[in-house]
């Protein structure tokens, strides 16, 4: 849950601060939050995972945790340095995507991987517009993020409704 958490209100802060939807709020604004909470926080979940024989979660949030620790204190040289950062963090989140875990898991991280892959493309063509799409995607990405660890934690749905639930069909017949 905290791990979720963490990713929530990182993917939140960046992703509002990239839209630029806040006055005076920006994307930079959020290095303190992606430093700490992005980058601390979820590198330090993920090895207590491993500890836990936890090996998707651990390797999930070390791998994010790494890269917005990267984010946060590196400075892009370039817009195509920034561009293939985010198309590098991109394959990880469709790693994570592809490894499978329960519904809202996959959710997140499929969207987090959109979004940084459209931010990768915004970065490579100096496109704002694409940034802002990029942005409000990575904090829909945390919107999920934020609400599957809401749910575990107040103990609300958080499996999506499959095939046989929209037809009407139990699973007791």
């Amino acid at each position: 849950m905290v791990g979720r958490l963490a990713l929530g209100i990182t993917l939140l802060a960046f992703g509002l601060g990239t839209t630029g939807v806040i006055h005076g709020v920006a994307a930079s604004d959020a290095v303190s939050v992606a430093h700490y909470v992005g980058g601390v926080a979820l590198f330090l979940v993920g090895l207590l995972a491993f500890r836990g024989g936890d090996g998707v979660s651990g390797t999930g949030f070390a791998a994010l945790g790494a890269l917005w620790f990267t984010w946060a204190v590196g400075g892009h040289s370039s817009a195509n340095a920034a561009g293939l950062f985010l198309l590098l963090f991109a394959l990880v989140a469709l790693t994570l995507t592809l490894a499978g875990g329960d519904s809202l898991g996959q959710v997140m991280h499929g969207l987090l991987f959109l979004a940084m892959l459209v931010l990768a493309v915004a970065a490579f063509a100096d496109s704002s517009s694409l940034s802002k799409v990029g942005g409000w995607v990575a904090a829909v990405s945390g919107a999920v993020a934020w609400y599957a660890a809401t749910a575990s934690l107040a103990h609300w749905p958080t499996a999506l409704p499959g095939r046989a639930a929209r037809r009407g069909v139990t699973a007791t017949g």
